[in-house]
C-alpha cells in the first residue's frame, strides 16, 4: 500500500511540473504589448539680443589714399553710432579687406586683349551686437543716413538671437515627455489596458521657427534668425509597456 501511495504521489508531482513548465513557456513567449507614441514640446519665446552689420568701401588708384579714406569713413560711422546711443563696446570694426580692381581690355576689332588695373577696392564691416533691440532695430533703418555725408554704406538686415536656449530646450523636453506619456495613458485606457514602465525614448531634433511664419522643418533642425519673435519646438519619441 505504502508501495502505491509512493507511486501516485511521484506521478501527481511529474503532471503538477510539466503543468507548471508548460505554464511557465507560454508566458515567456507571449509577445509583451507596446504603446509608441510622440509627443510635443512647444513655446513662443521673444529674442534678446540683436546683431546688425554693416559695410563701408573707398576706392582710389593710390592705396594709401584708398586707406585714408577708408579711415575716414570709419570715424564718421563710429561717431554716427555713438550719437545714436551705442555703447562702444558694441561697436566692431573688421579687418580691412583690399582688392584690386581691373578692368577688361579690347582692340578695335573687338578682340580681348587682356586685363588693366583699375585701382584698389577697400572694404572693411562693423557689427554691433545688443539686448536694446529696439534702438538697433531703428538704427539699421536710420542709418542710410550716412550717405548724406559721403558714406557709401551699405547694411545688413538684423539677426535676432536668444541667449538663454539651453534652458528653453530643458524646458520643452520635459513637455513633450509629458505630451508623450499623456497620449500614451489615453491610448491605454481607450484599448482595455494599462501604461507599463517606460522602455525608451529618443528625443527629435529642435526646430526654432518665425512665429506666424511659413517655414518648413528641416530634418537637420531650423534656426530662425530673420524673426524677432519665434517659435521653439521639440519632439520625444516614447515606448511603454503594456499590460
Amino acid at each position: 500500500m505504502s508501495r502505491l501511495l509512493s507511486t501516485i504521489i511521484f506521478a501527481l508531482a511529474i503532471i503538477t511540473g510539466a503543468y507548471l513548465l508548460g505554464t511557465s513557456y507560454v508566458e515567456r513567449s507571449r509577445p509583451e504589448g507596446t504603446i509608441s507614441v510622440t509627443g510635443l514640446g512647444e513655446t513662443n519665446f521673444n529674442s534678446d539680443l540683436i546683431v546688425w552689420e554693416g559695410s563701408f568701401v573707398s576706392e582710389n588708384y593710390d592705396l594709401q589714399k584708398a586707406f585714408e579714406q577708408l579711415q575716414q569713413s570709419k570715424a564718421l560711422i563710429e561717431g554716427y553710432l555713438r550719437q545714436k546711443g551705442v555703447a562702444a563696446n558694441e561697436i566692431v570694426f573688421k579687418a580691412v579687406n583690399t582688392q584690386q580692381k581691373t578692368k577688361a581690355l579690347y582692340g578695335s576689332n573687338g578682340n580681348y586683349q587682356g586685363d588693366q588695373f583699375d585701382g584698389f577696392r577697400l572694404t572693411q564691416a562693423v557689427q554691433i551686437e545688443s539686448g536694446e533691440i529696439d534702438k538697433i532695430e531703428a538704427l539699421s533703418r536710420e542709418i542710410t543716413e550716412l550717405l548724406n555725408q559721403g558714406v557709401p554704406f551699405y547694411s545688413k538686415a538684423p539677426r535676432y538671437y536668444y541667449t538663454q536656449l539651453a534652458d528653453l530646450k530643458i524646458e520643452l523636453i520635459s513637455k513633450a515627455s509629458e505630451d508623450a506619456r499623456i497620449r500614451a495613458e489615453q491610448i491605454a485606457t481607450n484599448s482595455g489596458t494599462k501604461l507599463g514602465e517606460l522602455r525608451d525614448a529618443r528625443m527629435g531634433v529642435f526646430q526654432i521657427t518665425g512665429q506666424n511664419a511659413d517655414e518648413d522643418y528641416s530634418w537637420g533642425g531650423t534656426f530662425n534668425t530673420s524673426s524677432r519673435n519665434k517659435t521653439a519646438s521639440i519632439t520625444v519619441k516614447a515606448n511603454y509597456k503594456a499590460n
